[in-house]
């Protein structure tokens, strides 16, 4: 494991607290949270960790949240990007993979999904969740005009999609490109893929012949 405590700026008084220290893990993930923060104290400590590689940073309603992903965080999240993008390319279907893209909202949200998508009008991320977040995620999504969120938690795969104000829990994408995705079929091999990549891409794909 690789230890890491990045160096924060004398200025913030983020620095009075205890030093910032993350353990990379096979498995686990860490997230540490700061509270009563403002925009400015963020860029701050964003400045700060510039440059430390597979740290995600998110800021919220005052909030900081700095997550280490562990491996098996990263295994799911691949997983399920491996099947969308397989999806498409096998319906000929233009999208942009944006991966963990930071995307902003000056002064109001930041956030670095573990994937996202634009497909056509629409922008999609995904969560892998192990350890809960403090932060209100779809809140943050909604400031920062993402259309739908996938969120993977305990073998289950779970889709807001926003309509007008708000997100609603959806049984399948609202994103025209992904309706025919079944996401019951698309959890299960989701499950596979944490053997088999390659299992799991020919079952997904077998359940959903190009039309």
């Amino acid at each position: 494991m690789v230890a890491i405590a990045p160096k924060i700026q004398t200025a913030s008084p983020m620095a009075e607290e205890k030093p910032l220290h993350l353990e990379r893990s096979d498995v686990s993930e860490q997230r540490i949270t700061y509270g009563g923060r403002t925009w400015e104290q963020f860029k701050l400590l964003e400045q700060s960790l510039e440059g430390l590689m597979g740290l995600r940073l998110f800021y919220f309603d005052g909030q900081v949240e700095i997550l280490m992903p562990g491996k098996l965080h990263e295994l799911f999240k691949k997983i399920i990007a491996v099947l969308i993008e397989a999806f498409l390319f096998d319906r000929d279907i233009e999208f942009e993979a944006l991966g963990s893209m930071t995307r902003k909202a000056e002064g109001l949200a930041s956030g670095e999904p573990d994937e996202s998508y634009q497909i056509g009008e629409f922008t999609l991320v995904l969560e892998v969740i192990f350890t809960r977040s403090s932060l209100n995620k779809l809140a943050l999504y909604n400031v920062l005009g993402i259309h739908e969120v996938w969120f993977w938690e305990d073998g289950v795969l779970k889709v807001s999609h926003l309509r007008g104000e708000t997100y609603e829990e959806a049984s399948h994408s609202q994103i025209p490109e992904l309706m025919a995705i079944d996401i019951q079929t698309l959890s299960k091999c989701i499950l596979i893929g944490e053997t088999s990549f390659l299992k799991a891409r020919k079952e997904f794909l077998a359940a959903h012949p190009k039309p």
